[in-house]
């Protein structure tokens, strides 16, 4: 039985068009709610882990006041695959059968462009201090992961964080370990408060709200476990999310730091 969740759930109504940006090759999608999404599919290259990373990174970045695209569980009938003509699409499609996550989808949004779009110093620092957290990979200036959209900073894309439990080698001194990658944030420069950043966002992430998260992850994305079971699973995420923030002051302040 799938665990209840907060997120609202959609059916895939209609495939319009792949976003071949990267390795997992994303969709925009229709939903039997006539929205439009970007679909993240279980069967790319990551799998669900990276719907795992995605759905985590995304609800505490909004619930740190970062605005993101809202996200949904959305279900993927295996009709797709069978009426798809590009072969490489009807693969990643037939392996996607099921549940997957989608972004509810930004029409008219631009890339945001460090050059072009200024950003305040504490924003700067918070979006930095954010990253370091998740050990988020994949905010450089090749690859910013931020939008904007009626003016306003969007931020997306947070499959590559969480990247230790793609093995899940010693994860509990993974959460007290500096993310040596931050140095390559494409905010770092900018990110000259991030101890007034640690002070204000730590708090927010109580235990009760990453209890509640960690929750929501479908027993189906957990399949491939190192784990005796899925309680025992999430039970991990729970500790290294709540230990990882615990440290931040130590950890991620002085990372941060160092590499500006």
């Amino acid at each position: 039985m799938e665990q209840k969740s907060t997120l609202r759930e959609i059916n895939v109504n209609r495939y319009i068009t792949p976003l071949r940006e990267g390795g997992s090759m994303p969709a925009i999608i229709e939903g039997d709610d006539d929205f439009l999404y970007v679909l993240k599919f279980r069967g790319a290259g990551q799998g669900t882990k990276a719907l795992i990373a995605e759905l985590i990174g995304g609800e505490i970045a909004r619930k740190l006041g970062f605005k993101v695209p809202e996200l949904v569980f959305a279900h993927l009938d295996r009709a797709f695959g069978r009426t798809e003509p590009d072969e490489e699409i009807q693969d990643l499609l037939r392996f996607s059968e099921g549940l997957n996550l989608a972004l509810h989808y930004l029409s008219g949004s631009i890339t945001y462009d460090p050059v072009v779009n200024d950003i305040d110093q504490l924003t700067a620092s918070k979006v930095v201090w954010l990253d370091s957290y998740l050990m988020n990979m994949d905010r450089t200036a090749k690859n910013t992961n931020m939008l904007i959209w009626h003016k306003e900073l969007w931020l997306i894309d947070h499959g590559a964080s969480l990247y230790f439990h793609h093995s899940w080698h010693n994860w509990k001194e993974q959460a007290q370990k500096p993310f040596k990658l931050i140095k390559d944030h494409v905010l770092l420069k900018k990110a000259t408060q991030i101890e007034e950043a640690d002070k204000e966002l730590s708090h927010l992430i109580d235990d009760t709200f990453l209890d509640n998260l960690v929750d929501m992850i479908p027993e189906s994305w957990l399949n491939d476990s190192p784990f005796d079971s899925v309680t025992d699973h999430k039970a991990a995420y729970k500790q290294y999310l709540k230990e990882r923030r615990d440290y931040s002051s130590e950890v991620i302040v002085k990372e941060v730091q160092n590499a500006g």
